[in-house]
């Protein structure tokens, strides 16, 4: 499917700049088709050919769309790796890949390997001149006949709980996100800016209608908010895509009233917890709509949405129901559906959904029951079908035989007017088994909260029994690859 859609924009949108990277340089759709035949070339001299894997290690920039291009031209399988994932998560990654190549730059620190071919990318400052060292001109590239079950690409989850798992992606997977997300649309996009590492599913599986959409991408080097609103301001974008920390920081730029948002329509947000009080001033900032979606790595990146017109019940409060093409439902532990307001694991059923868990069958097997996607999130839906996220299964925790769901407890504490960003952990009790622990970070680091003043504004909506025993201050969270909450590292702390 991606050397189908490159090929056809090369034609359709030719000297339309593809993508702009941080430093200014472009490349053109007609040059990203050229190019990408010629890394291809390239590629097969090292010996890739169809059912190759190459592993990327490379920075999200021009370089890696055109590797991942010239992969796919030869059939061969990508992953991307993750430049933010730690040394010893890029070598379990790669263990668990075997690729047969390994692209990285000077940019990124590798880890050594020893089995795997590892290349060097060539990275330029100057338009034209594109992996140079990587390329071969060849008039003969073959071109490979369609097929709809050949392996696209692995797209590794970011380990929040544990090693990261490589989901992969088939032309059949990647056919249907394109038609959930766009209906199969081409052309019609303006300018966008690039919100995620190019490993990240967002990028991996939805390559085929970004670029069958014929806009210009931004690339950005580190993510900072002014510069990006400095982007959505002048190049007049018209829907902000980001997560919901992200959107607090634009919040917090000083003199915003020097950029004009009338071009914007609509902001799109997943990955992580949107306050109700955040949906609501980023919706009067923008003054735009605010649509939350919901979905995982292993669904392709597609799942539960919010709709743009929204009441507030559902747009502050939940991720509203599956969006066409996909069905969802909530089962308990033993794979029963659970009645309204129970909470219960969403499963998940599409043609979007990975084929497996790369050299992981029994991962697979356990996460992927009768066709339906087994998502290991908690939620309960209201009898308008909305869903409700209440957690994961593996964060949730027992208070005195009590089953206590984090993401229930955070949403009403992020109401209170001194916190900014708030995460609830287990902590071991001697006679209630487990305690809730919210770690805070305040708006106002020299008055923080007490425990006191949380409870107190958390017990009109909460149950006594849910209300955290202890509190803890910080100046950040912190976060894995994805950019969500590593809720491991925060319960690693209590446990010392």
């Amino acid at each position: 499917m991606l050397p189908e859609a490159i090929r056809q924009t090369g034609k359709k949108f030719s000297e339309t700049v593809a993508y702009v990277s941080h430093e200014g340089k472009t490349i053109t759709y007609r040059e990203l088709d050229l190019l990408s035949d010629e890394v291809a070339a390239w590629m097969r001299t090292k010996g890739l050919s169809e059912g190759s894997v190459v592993a990327l290690c490379l920075p999200s920039g021009i370089e890696y769309i055109l590797s991942y291009l010239a992969a796919a031209k030869l059939g061969a399988v990508t992953a991307g790796i993750n430049p933010r994932f730690t040394e010893s998560e890029q070598l379990e990654v790669l263990k668990t890949l075997e690729p047969d190549l390994v692209l990285t730059s000077q940019s990124i620190d590798a880890p050594e390997l020893r089995d795997a071919q590892v290349e060097l990318v060539e990275t330029s400052s100057d338009s034209g001149f594109f992996m140079r060292s990587n390329r071969v001109q060849s008039d003969e590239l073959s071109i490979l006949p369609f097929n709809i079950d050949r392996a696209v690409c692995i797209c590794f989850t970011s380990g929040s709980t544990g090693i990261p798992k490589g989901a992969l992606f088939t032309n059949r997977q990647l056919q249907a996100i394109s038609t959930i997300d766009t209906g199969g649309a081409w052309g019609g996009a303006g300018h966008r800016y690039a919100s995620t590492e190019f490993a990240h599913v967002g990028v991996m599986t939805k390559l085929p209608w970004l670029l069958a959409s014929g806009g210009t991408t931004h690339l950005i080097e580190k993510w900072k908010a002014e510069p990006v609103l400095q982007l959505i301001h002048d190049h007049r974008i018209s829907a902000v895509s980001a997560i919901a920390p992200q959107i607090a920081l634009m919040l917090q730029v000083n003199e915003l009233d020097r950029f004009n948002f009338d071009c914007v329509k609509a902001i799109v947000t997943g990955g992580a917890l949107a306050s109700p009080e955040l949906v609501k001033a980023g919706r009067e900032f923008f003054g735009a709509p605010w649509s939350i979606r919901y979905s995982s790595t292993e669904s392709g990146g597609v799942g539960l949405g919010t709709s743009l017109d929204a009441d507030d019940e559902e747009a502050l409060y939940t991720v509203g129901r599956p969006r066409p093409g996909i069905e969802a439902t909530i089962r308990d532990e033993e794979g029963r559906p659970v009645t309204a307001g129970d909470i219960g694991e969403i499963w998940i059923r599409s043609n979007a959904v990975m084929s497996c868990y790369w050299n992981d069958p029994s991962s697979t097997e356990e996460t992927i029951v009768e066709g339906w996607l087994r998502t290991g999130d908690l939620a309960f839906q209201d009898t308008r079908g909305c869903f409700h996220l209440a957690g994961r299964t593996s964060e949730m925790f027992i208070r005195g035989g009590y089953n206590i769901f984090p993401l229930e407890i955070e949403r009403v504490i992020s109401t209170h007017s001194n916190v900014s960003e708030v995460a609830v952990i287990p902590r071991k009790d001697e006679i209630m088994g487990e305690i809730g622990v919210a770690v805070i970070v305040p708006k106002d680091m020299n008055d923080p909260p007490t425990i006191e003043d949380i409870r107190e504004h958390s017990q009109k909506l909460l149950a006594s029994y849910k209300l955290p025993e202890a509190i803890r201050i910080t100046d950040r969270l912190p976060r894995n690859a994805s950019d969500k909450i590593d809720r491991l590292k925060l319960r690693t702390h209590e446990d010392r």
